[in-house]
């Protein structure tokens, strides 16, 4: 699906990659989740934001999950260059709903990590970016 049909949604983003779906919330949801699993990622959080919404603020929200998720040895590997890096982790993907389609977003690992200014971070960013695009490209 080309982004730009989907109101809301055709404004490029410059600090992730995302991908408009014609498959339900659940199905993109569940695919996202087998996806990262086989790139090596494991779900560390899931904050299902409609729920926190209508919860803390009365408010109804459509569909938005985000995932925080983390492959344990390139966490452990960035570490050992940047031992407050932890402060970029986990990677964050999103999944939500807009106008009927679903959308599967992922970080930028090299935009966030440049903001470490640490040279040694580089290729392990470039492999997360590797990893969470063939999971966009999954979905």
């Amino acid at each position: 699906m080309n982004l730009a049909t989907v109101s809301g949604v055709n404004k490029s983003i410059q600090y992730g990659h995302r991908r408009a779906l014609t498959i339900p919330f659940e199905k993109a949801l569940q695919d996202t989740k087998e996806a990262l699993l086989k790139e090596g990622f494991g779900v560390l959080s899931e904050i299902n934001v409609r729920e926190k919404f209508r919860e803390k603020l009365g408010v109804d929200f459509h569909n938005y999950v985000i995932l925080g998720v983390c492959n344990p040895l390139l966490a452990y590997e960035t570490l050992q260059h940047e031992i407050d890096i932890g402060l970029f982790l986990p990677c964050n993907v999103i999944v939500y709903e807009v106008q009927g389609h679903s959308v599967v977003a992922v970080i930028d690992a090299e935009k966030m990590l440049a903001l470490a200014g640490n040279p040694k971070l580089e290729l392990a960013a470039s492999v997360v970016n590797e990893r969470l695009q063939r999971v966009l490209e999954a979905v």
